[in-house]
């Protein structure tokens, strides 16, 4: 089963590391850096949130940001949006727990990952 799966996921740290190599860090600063304020957390909630990878592939990706100048909070934010919202599972989710329960669901989470982001910055 492993195997099964070895190869997308190899497949997908290939492909983040290759468009990570061609962005400079000055516009990782800029938008997901320490200036980048409240439109950082919804950049990085943005991408954590239509984003489908495995949460361990995100790991070393969200290493990567904070070597190029990402904040922690900033990465807090993309982690846990990353995990806990799904837009693109929402027409799955609303198909098995109805429409308003997902819909609800996304929200929360989406809000208790710009208060989780808050808090690591707090405390970062």
């Amino acid at each position: 089963m492993f195997f099964n799966i070895f190869h997308p996921f190899l497949n997908i740290l290939i492909l983040i590391s290759i468009v990570l190599f061609f962005i400079p860090d000055s516009v990782i600063v800029h938008y997901l850096g320490a200036n980048s304020g409240w439109s950082g957390f919804g950049i990085a909630a943005c991408i954590g949130s239509i984003t489908l990878i495995p949460g361990f592939i995100s790991y070393p990706l969200a290493a990567t940001l904070l070597k190029q100048g990402a904040t922690y909070s900033v990465i807090a934010v993309f982690i846990t949006t990353l995990i806990m919202v799904g837009v693109v599972t929402m027409p799955l989710e609303i198909k098995y727990f109805g429409k308003k329960a997902a819909i609800t669901r996304n929200i929360l989470n989406l809000i208790a990952a710009v208060i989780i982001g808050i808090f690591v910055g707090w405390l970062m």
